[in-house]
């Protein structure tokens, strides 16, 4: 972890995602939702496919593996792209940023269903109820001004679908012993095909181009999607899931700094707060008990 190539990694990691909602903002001055999507995804797919042919990588040729890839595509990739899309039509992209960071309470709630062994300690359930306390805190239900919307809960069911796509994922595709680039860029390939399915319903409105949406979709798909799928790859890799996971936690401060600097988006005190009771229950959910120490074996004078 403290090495200058690993912390570089997690912080190109960090802005790549983080700054992936601020982005999305901009280029919905342009693009419909649908048509901002299918240009990422197409964007992100031909930085994969270009990667796994500089590498000599062939995509998946098992059908069942292509079975659970589409699976993946839509959860992972086309549902939760267009959802925060959309949510991001009226919500602010640091807003976006924080609900997305829900993602790893997710997955301690689906685990169970599918069949993935996730034992509730009383930390991890203690956790789960912090992180839910503070999407309480955020949505503010309560309030006339709460941000509870069609656009926050449409945020927030993309990131209940990552998280059924990173434990699906783990269940049936991390296993197949294929290289994760193939994978990826066959994923990104099928949620490219599902979102050219839904043109007609959204993605034949009338396009304003202009050079700042235009670069902002570009950096979106070739950067923060293609590039950062990649590096995330090299970083669990490199380093495992520990150091992967740190980017979670970074990607809500940059989402709302950059929304706040640059779109002078405002954020209250009770957001704020939200935020850090959310990021605390999630570090809860990822406690882990470290293993009791195995005791020296006595010397055989002590053992008679």
């Amino acid at each position: 972890m403290g090495e200058t190539k690993t912390l570089l990694r997690i912080a190109a990691l960090a802005v790549m995602w983080g700054s992936s909602f601020f982005w999305i903002k901009l280029g919905l001055a342009a693009f419909s939702p649908v048509q901002l999507v299918l240009a990422r995804l197409t964007l992100g797919a031909v930085v994969l496919l270009a990667l796994c042919l500089l590498g000599r990588r062939r995509l998946p040729a098992d059908r069942r593996v292509w079975g659970h890839l589409a699976v993946a595509a839509f959860f992972h990739n086309a549902l939760p792209f267009l959802l925060f899309a959309i949510g991001e039509t009226t919500v602010d992209s640091g807003i976006t940023g924080v609900l997305n960071s829900t993602t790893p309470l997710w997955v301690l709630v689906v685990a169970p269903f599918l069949g993935v062994p996730n034992r509730m300690t009383a930390t991890r359930v203690t956790g789960l109820v912090v992180g839910l306390a503070g999407i309480l805190l955020i949505f503010a239900p309560w309030q006339a001004s709460g941000l509870l919307s069609w656009g926050s809960l449409a945020c927030m069911t993309a990131a209940a679908s990552y998280g059924f796509a990173f434990v699906y994922e783990g269940r049936y595709l991390s296993s197949t012993g294929l290289s994760p680039y193939a994978l990826s860029g066959g994923q990104m390939l099928l949620a490219t095909g599902f979102l050219l399915l839904v043109m007609p319903f959204g993605g034949l409105t009338p396009v304003h181009l202009s050079p700042l949406a235009v670069s902002a979709v570009l950096v979106l798909g070739v950067g923060s999607t293609g590039i950062a799928f990649a590096l995330n790859y090299q970083l669990l890799a490199s380093e495992g899931a520990v150091a992967a996971s740190v980017v979670g936690y970074l990607l809500p401060v940059v989402s709302v700094l950059l929304g706040a600097v640059f779109l002078h988006e405002q954020l209250s005190v009770r957001v704020i707060l939200g935020m850090v009771v959310v990021l605390g229950g999630v570090a809860l959910t990822r406690l882990q008990r470290k293993p009791a120490a195995v005791a020296e074996p006595a010397p055989v004078a002590e053992r008679v």
